[in-house]
């Protein structure tokens, strides 16, 4: 409502027109006027007043039509009316209420009479904005809240699925491998490529013989003790865990990660995790299980990618390299870790090695030189 309310004032007679817009300016109110029924529909919908005083018997539209024409328009909002009637036929009245108006006075028009129907009518508009504006502002706010709700719903969606991929990936990567894939823009590391690795096979010696005569217990036990100590070291190096093959690990190091020192992350990782078995195999030598360990590195180009069916991809590599590192773990007696030479050629100032001579890998023409990895220097 308007501060202070506008009333349109319509009446066929000048005179009650100036009497009662002098009697309404009086009281601080805006006034403007209608001189029929017809100019009082058209001043309502261009001025839209807080208050409409009108007049019954006037010319060319009266008031009670003028008044069903207002009420009848979608566009217009609540605008009280007070029919002025200089009769007091119970019939006119009548007409007028059940035609819109909210009130009504008769003419001649008693000073304290309007003036009391006004701020009446006037109080009724208030309010009536009040609780327009506060639909508007609940019609508003239940806009802004489904908006939110479908934007939590899409966020949780959101989450949801970055959820499952990052749990997808640590089930291969060390997990500030996987913060480093999610920060950079997401799986796309993972598409199929061609690049150069470092491959670590490890396995242990004596686990099949161990295996087929100690219980199906024991050797569940021994190879989650095992794990439980390797998993960690693979992740303390960045290595990336490309399969488990039984007691046997495959750890690919410069991928999908780069790194600028992947042979001598590989030869670190390998001392370690010797030294590691060495002190769980004295627990396992104490429940009569004689078990060793063996490692191969190797270096070499590889296809890399995910693998498998929706709901099942593995990450893993494929080309002569894993068969490599996989032979050299085989050939490798307890405590060894037989390296290539291209490997000891890149980390000689990291460990200290002995020539163990050439060794025929099937698929490759010729011998592989192979040392081993007798300590680290530093």
């Amino acid at each position: 409502m308007r501060d202070p309310p506008l009333i349109l004032i319509a009446d066929d007679v000048p005179d009650n027109l100036e009497i009662l817009e002098m009697r309404l300016e009086s009281q601080g109110y805006a006034v403007a006027t209608a001189v029929d029924g017809a100019e009082a529909v058209e001043k309502t919908r261009a001025l839209q007043p807080d208050l409409l005083l009108l007049d019954i018997m006037m010319p060319k539209v009266d008031g009670i039509e003028a008044l069903k024409a207002i009420k009848a328009d979608p566009t217009l909002p609540f605008i009280p009316v007070i029919l002025v009637t200089a009769r007091a036929d119970a019939r006119d009245v009548i007409a007028g209420l059940e035609s819109g108006a909210d009130d009504y006075l008769t003419k001649p028009v008693d000073h304290a009479a309007l003036s009391a129907r006004v701020r009446a009518m006037l109080r009724i508009k208030s309010l009536h904005d009040t609780v327009q504006a506060q639909a508007q502002r609940l019609e508003q706010q239940a806009a802004d809240l489904a908006a939110l709700n479908r934007t939590l719903e899409q966020r949780v969606a959101a989450q949801v699925d970055e959820i499952e991929r990052v749990g997808r990936l640590k089930r291969f990567l060390a997990p500030q491998v996987v913060d480093t894939i999610i920060a950079s823009g997401g799986e796309a590391m993972l598409a199929h490529h061609r690049r150069d690795i470092v491959v670590l096979f490890c396995d242990m010696r004596g686990f099949t013989a161990f295996s087929e005569t100690a219980e199906p217990e024991d050797v569940m036990t021994v190879l989650g003790e095992y794990h439980a100590v390797l998993g960690p070291l693979i992740h303390r190096y960045e290595g990336t865990l490309d399969r488990f093959t039984g007691d046997g690990l495959i750890v690919i190091f410069n991928d999908p990660v780069p790194c600028p020192d992947p042979a001598d992350r590989a030869v670190r990782l390998a001392v370690e995790m010797r030294d590691a078995v060495v002190s769980l195999s004295r627990s396992w030598e104490a429940r009569g299980h004689a078990i060793g360990f063996g490692v191969g590195i190797a270096q070499g180009y590889a296809t890399l990618g995910q693998i498998g069916f929706e709901g099942r991809f593995h990450y893993t590599a494929m080309g002569t390299v894993i068969n490599l590192a996989a032979r050299l773990c085989a050939d490798a007696e307890s405590g060894q870790i037989l390296v290539t030479r291209r490997i000891a050629a890149a980390t000689d100032s990291v460990a200290e090695y002995e020539p163990m001579g050439d060794v025929t890998v099937k698929g490759l023409s010729r011998p592989v030189t192979v040392l081993n990895v007798r300590c680290l220097l530093s």
